[in-house]
């Protein structure tokens, strides 16, 4: 049975044996899932945070306007066997105005960086503070937000949390678009054109796994693809600094972002190097509708 618990104290406590977090901002979708049963699998306690943080909203009606539901949240919770499900108010996570915020430099520069200011030390920030508060042993992230794992691993890395940091695959749509709580304000005439992103990135793929290494070549497979896309940019980066780099030479990803009619997408496949192969993460795309529709 899932418990609500409101405070770190609380939850610190209530945990046993090995402590998988998953944290999120609530609205949980089939990519939650995922995360949570992944948790569920590496770790003796299941703790989910549920936090819409306002540290990560550089505007005060998109803070306002972010979706919440938590009786529907705590169900998918039980659904996935989570033993904890951290809710915490406002003054737990900041007692009084922060003074302090974590940037992870270099990292944030690109990318979604200079597009949405302030957002990965808020997300820095108030990871940082879970880690902390909660001490779990495993954090679960999925590979859709790449930047942002990148940003995680290294806030790790230099701050010496103790904590492995997981990323899981992307969940993607069945017909292979990424799955997003934004996808449900696509218009239906937008739906074919949002499903050129997904689509070019996986023609990238392709391409990188038939020996083609260049980012020139990858990016521009993608602009082909979604030729009367209104790319923000496609980038070919670095899976440890989320810096762009000329050709796979080591882990990285080929991001982009793109308007859609009023909708903003971000959408990526990272490449793995296993046994001097490189390999294409294209997610793991979901077999009916996603619940985020009913």
């Amino acid at each position: 049975m899932t418990e609500i618990t409101r405070t770190f104290a609380e939850t610190r406590q209530r945990g046993r044996g090995r402590v998988g977090l998953v944290p999120t901002m609530g609205f949980f979708h089939e990519g939650h899932s995922a995360l949570m049963a992944a948790a569920r699998a590496a770790s003796e306690t299941v703790v989910v945070s549920l936090f819409v943080n306002p540290l990560q909203f550089n505007d005060r009606a998109d803070l306002e306007r972010y979706p919440r539901d938590l009786d529907r949240d705590l169900e998918i919770a039980r659904e996935q066997g989570v033993d904890l499900l951290f809710v915490p108010p406002a003054e737990e996570m900041y007692p009084l105005e922060p003074l302090t915020r974590v940037e992870v430099a270099r990292v944030a520069d690109h990318l979604e960086g200079p597009r949405r200011p302030g957002h990965f030390a808020g997300v820095a920030t108030v990871v940082a503070k879970l880690f902390a508060g909660l001490q779990p042993d495993f954090a679960f992230f999925g590979r859709k937000d790449a930047q942002q794992l990148a940003v995680v691993r290294r806030l790790v890395l230099d701050l010496s949390f103790p904590v492995t940091v997981i990323g899981r695959p992307t969940l993607r749509e069945a017909d292979g678009l990424a799955l997003s709580s934004r996808n449900v304000y696509l218009r239906p005439d937008d739906r074919p054109q949002a499903l050129l992103l997904s689509m070019g990135l996986f023609a990238a793929a392709d391409l990188a796994e038939a020996g083609h290494f260049e980012a020139s070549e990858l990016i521009a497979a993608v602009r082909r693809v979604g030729s009367g896309e209104d790319f923000e940019y496609v980038t070919l980066a670095s899976q440890d600094t989320a810096q762009p780099i000329d050709r796979i030479d080591r882990p990285s990803f080929l991001a982009l972002a793109a308007r859609i009619g009023s909708v903003r997408l971000i959408d990526n496949v990272a490449f793995d190097l296993v046994a001097g192969n490189v390999i294409g993460d294209r997610g793991i795309r979901l077999s009916a509708p996603s619940r985020l529709y009913s």
